[in-house]
């Protein structure tokens, strides 16, 4: 006697199908060219070179401690998510209770349900290394971005564009870990249609990859992100700078 059924095992590989395919043809195919994120790993790339031509760079610093911030949020999300995972392992008849009051009916043995749960605590480890990694990533850009030399400083303009390059890159690195710890959670909420009924998790991984596709290659976020890249160049001052000037040295005038 098998623990899943056809329909389970069948569900559950097109559930990581789905998740692999996706992962590889946004990252790994010609496809990524058209994405939301590879736009943004040329904004993320562009923002570092500007950075270097600014004499201040406070709002630098505080735009990398904000995805710190936000990388750390996500992080703390996906312990707690495991540990709701092991909490679930003792309430299936709890659970079973409440599905039952929904009007949903599960065949589920012990067996199987726990081996739902565990799969979800996975998914959700998954997502904590990658954040937890991401996070560590970001920590590196922003010493990499502190390490970039000021224009004042005896150093070619080449030998600072190569500095932030390199700020660049590792802020790209950090971006990809985290997009890959937030698709984790997007196919976590596909997983769930698991405990109710096979047919239904196939129907929100199909959701959830509809979703993804969307944002990735049509949504208005990606016309912003693309018509962004057709904007000039800001201003550079003399001596190379960007042109920070804001109007009047006395704004309440």
């Amino acid at each position: 006697m098998t623990i899943l059924s056809t329909m389970d095992i069948l569900a559950l590989g097109w559930f990581l199908s789905a998740w692999i395919v996706f992962n590889i043809a946004v990252e790994l195919t010609p496809l990524r060219n058209h994405t939301l994120s590879h736009l943004m790993e040329r904004h993320r790339r562009g923002w570092m070179t500007s950075m270097s031509r600014r004499a201040v760079r406070i709002m630098d610093v505080g735009i990398a401690g904000g995805l710190q911030q936000g990388t750390a949020f996500f992080a703390s999300t996906s312990l707690l998510a495991i540990g709701g995972c092991f909490a679930l392992l003792t309430s299936r008849e709890a659970v079973f209770n409440l599905l039952s009051d929904l009007g949903v009916n599960s065949a589920d043995s012990p067996a199987a349900w726990e081996l739902k749960v565990i799969g979800l605590a996975l998914i959700y480890a998954y997502a904590f290394f990658k954040f937890g990694w991401a996070y560590r990533l970001f920590n590196y850009a922003t010493i990499l971005m502190g390490a970039v030399p000021d224009r004042g400083d005896e150093m070619s303009d080449e030998d600072i564009r190569t500095f932030a390059i390199e700020a660049g890159e590792m802020n790209v690195l950090a971006g990809r870990h985290f997009n890959r710890g937030q698709r984790a959670f997007f196919f976590s909420i596909g997983y769930l249609g698991w405990f109710a009924d096979p047919r239904l998790f196939a129907l929100t991984t199909l959701f959830v990859l509809f979703v993804l596709i969307r944002r990735q290659f049509v949504s208005k976020a990606r016309s912003i992100a693309a018509s962004a890249h057709q904007l000039p160049s800001p201003p550079i001052a003399a001596k190379g700078g960007v042109n920070t000037s804001a109007g009047s040295s006395k704004p309440l005038s």
